[in-house]
């Protein structure tokens, strides 16, 4: 066998690779050197956006965004240092068409990501809000440049892609300071409107966390079937989900006590069902007709039949005698 093709070779290979090796050894001195950089203008990123008081995922965000622009710049470079003949424009033009492929085949990852990174420069909503989207409601713990996290008050966790919390709408629970809570109270319509309310008020200043200013109030919303609606509505602060269950437990528990001892009726639904007599002399005058009440003790309208039959004897006993007609 003759070796001497092959000894040929590895005897270019290593005289290729010693030339290559220079370029080789700068090519990592300087991506080691642009990963110092990076991590550099990662720390200036982060000081930077802490001192205009950010939010701690928008910090994040830009920090890491501008880590990873520095190492592609430092590949890029690198690979330009160790490979001459190697430009970005090269890499571009080669990543043009499967560009488009990835592009389609990413759309909505890249829609989220989007979706993302305009939640937390916009910051509708930030950490430790709570917020209802859809027949989800919790605490929101991250805002990722995919998804955000809320955890659910009893205790789940749920993941929302970003793209649907930008487009769609999202309540924000705690955006202000204070919240207004309300709740529908049904009176008898023999009660007073008036006293009825003032024990609601009254109520309502007596129990701890309700607001005074704006002050609470107690609005007639509903003439209703079995009863009159007044809405009590008060505020509280903070507006967190614990806060709100506490208040309304405290504000239902006092207007109910306080409705009750004062005589003020809570009535619940009823309904009176009427059977209509029609055995009675009375049946189709309105004017005394039962309609199924019970009589009491006074006189008893008699049975319609006894009525009728006395009428056809008196009619008979009124008419003459028919003559004998001639044998």
């Amino acid at each position: 066998m003759n070796f001497s093709i092959a000894w040929q070779k590895i005897n270019a290979m290593g005289r290729d690779f010693m030339a290559l090796l220079p370029n080789l050894i700068l090519g990592i001195v300087v991506f080691v050197i642009f990963l110092f950089i990076a991590s550099g203008v990662r720390s200036l990123v982060r000081k930077v956006t802490a001192s205009r008081q950010q939010s701690q995922s928008l910090t994040l965000l830009l920090s890491r965004l501008a880590y990873v622009f520095m190492l592609i710049v430092g590949i890029l470079v690198t690979f330009t240092v160790m490979i001459p003949s190697f430009t970005p424009t090269t890499l571009i033009s080669a990543l043009g068409v499967g560009g488009v492929a990835i592009g389609f085949a990413f759309k909505d990852i890249f829609q989220n990501f989007l979706a993302g990174i305009l939640l937390l420069l916009t910051e509708p909503f930030k950490i430790n809000d709570q917020i209802k989207y859809k027949d989800f409601e919790g605490t929101v713990e991250t805002i990722q440049t995919r998804a955000t996290t809320i955890k659910t008050y009893d205790g789940r966790r749920v993941v929302i892609p970003n793209a649907e919390l930008f487009i769609n709408s999202v309540t924000v629970n705690t955006a202000y300071e204070k919240r207004r809570l309300q709740y529908d109270v049904g009176i008898g319509y023999g009660d007073d409107i008036a006293k009825a309310r003032q024990l609601m008020l009254e109520a309502m200043r007596e129990v701890e966390g309700v607001l005074s200013d704006p002050a609470p109030e107690a609005l007639v919303v509903d003439l209703a079937d079995s009863t009159v609606n007044l809405r009590a509505r008060w505020w509280i602060n903070p507006p967190r989900r614990s806060d709100y269950m506490e208040s309304m437990d405290g504000v239902l528990e006092a207007i109910k006590n306080k409705l009750v001892l004062n005589g003020i009726d809570l009535p619940f639904p009823t309904q009176q069902i009427l059977l209509h007599d029609q055995t009675e002399e009375t049946d189709g005058d309105r004017r005394a007709q039962r309609e199924g009440w019970p009589a009491g003790n006074g006189d008893v309208p008699r049975p319609a039949r006894v009525v009728e039959q006395e009428a056809r004897e008196q009619a008979a006993a009124t008419q003459p005698a028919a003559e004998e007609k001639p044998a």
